[in-house]
């Protein structure tokens, strides 16, 4: 084993590679690699493939590929002209190559604009066309429209029976809406109303009279406590916090009574049967008892 051999070894060992490994990574065939760790060249398939294996080996397994090469050069085998010429000439073959079809691109170019061009001219007459034939059948069809003719109304009076014979209807028609009215006004009406609030701390009670339902409405405008409880202490609502937007509905009407506990009543309305509740006091935490009170 040359020097070389063992640098690029030790370098492929402190990696962790095995050779299956480093054949993965480089490309390189495995008997190759063998040959290069032990110095053996003469089965590469020519001294040009010799340094360009080499130089993948030691960029595989973290050194300097130039280095290397410079280092041990007096191990490594020269190229011989006959290669390098070899090298050389296959170069402008492959600029050739890749020149030659930039220029077939270059030529063809123009031809597809062209085409493109043509293709556009093409859908633009047709479009046109179309709406030339479209507009012509519209006024077709309206040539060919019948002519509608507007009749004329009567202007004959009516015979003098049936002139009498609505008037006989009006009068009817006004005494109905009369009984009817004297009929809804007869209605007795009832009318709310809310008592002022006696304050107790922070607790106020307020007793509905002129009514026998007790439907209560909690309109939220901004985060706050609200719950609802009846006599006995229980959670007639979802007790907590509501965001603005929230509604909370409830009908107290079988217990005739509610305590609701507001954490900012600055952020809340209460309606009892659709009717505000003004509040009798002003502090930011309250409870509210509402009673029905039976006529």
């Amino acid at each position: 084993m040359t020097e070389l051999g063992t640098r690029l070894k030790e370098a492929r060992l402190s990696k962790g590679y095995s050779l299956d490994d480093l054949q993965e990574i480089t490309k390189i065939q495995k008997r190759y690699l063998v040959a290069i760790e032990e110095g053996n060249y003469s089965i590469m398939p020519g001294t040009f493939y010799v340094r360009a294996f080499i130089k993948q080996y030691a960029d595989a397994v973290g050194l300097d590929a130039e280095e290397v090469l410079n280092e041990f050069k007096k191990e490594i085998p020269n190229q011989p002209k006959e290669e390098v010429a070899q090298s050389i000439t296959q170069s402008p073959t492959r600029r050739k190559l890749s020149t030659r079809s930039t220029n077939r691109l270059l030529e063809t170019m123009p031809k597809i604009i062209v085409g493109l061009f043509i293709i556009v001219i093409i859908v633009a007459i047709w479009f046109l066309y179309q709406q030339k034939v479209t507009t012509d059948d519209g006024e077709t069809v309206k040539e060919d429209a019948p002519l509608e003719y507007e009749e004329v109304p009567s202007t004959k009076e009516p015979a003098a029976d049936e002139t009498k014979e609505p008037a006989e209807d009006t009068d009817a028609a006004t005494d109905e809406n009369a009984e009817e009215e004297e009929a809804v006004e007869e209605e007795p009406t009832t009318t709310q109303t809310i008592s002022a609030g006696t304050v107790d701390g922070a607790t106020t009670t307020y007793t509905i009279t002129g009514t026998d339902t007790m439907n209560i409405r909690v309109e939220v405008e901004g985060q706050t406590w609200v719950g609802i409880r009846n006599e006995a202490g229980s959670e007639q609502i979802d007790d907590r916090v509501y965001n603005a937007g929230e509604k909370v509905d409830f009908d107290a009407t079988s217990n005739a009574y509610a305590r609701i506990r507001l954490g900012n009543a600055n952020n809340a309305k209460v309606f009892i049967n659709d009717e505000q509740l003004q509040y009798a006091q002003t502090i930011t935490t309250q409870n509210i008892i509402i009673k029905l009170q039976a006529e």
